[in-house]
């Protein structure tokens, strides 16, 4: 079985073209709208990396990290911010919710593909 990643963007296009760019790379994605609908998702299954927008409606990355954090097996799961927000005190309040690396949109396929890599989960 591959390595699966959650995606959590609000953007139909943008969940649908980091699917494709990871699943070339073997990955196996699951994609959710929004944190509440991400939330739902996570059920028990292994996930390897989550990549979360911050700005959504329902539930904004932010929120979604921290609770993420609090739900048992998924507490060490690293997760990735993908947004178009690259300002300081936002990146560190990501990084103190729980987000291990915060890339900004639009994002190059190879660096993104690099990031995760090194994220991965075994």
């Amino acid at each position: 079985m591959g390595k699966t990643i959650l995606i959590v963007d609000d953007s139909d296009s943008m969940r649908h073209v980091l699917g494709v760019t990871l699943r070339k790379e073997g990955y196996e994605v699951i994609d959710a709208k929004d944190g509440v609908d991400a939330l739902e998702k996570l059920d028990g299954t292994r996930i390897s990396l989550i990549i979360s927008d911050i700005n959504m409606p329902n539930m904004d990355g932010i929120t979604f990290i921290k609770e993420v954090k609090k739900i048992y097996a998924y507490r060490f799961t690293p997760i990735c911010t993908l947004t178009t927000e690259g300002g300081r005190k936002r990146i560190d309040e990501g990084k103190d919710a729980g987000a291990k690396a915060w890339m900004v949109k639009p994002f190059v396929p190879q660096k993104l593909l690099e990031t995760v890599s090194m994220l991965v989960m075994p």
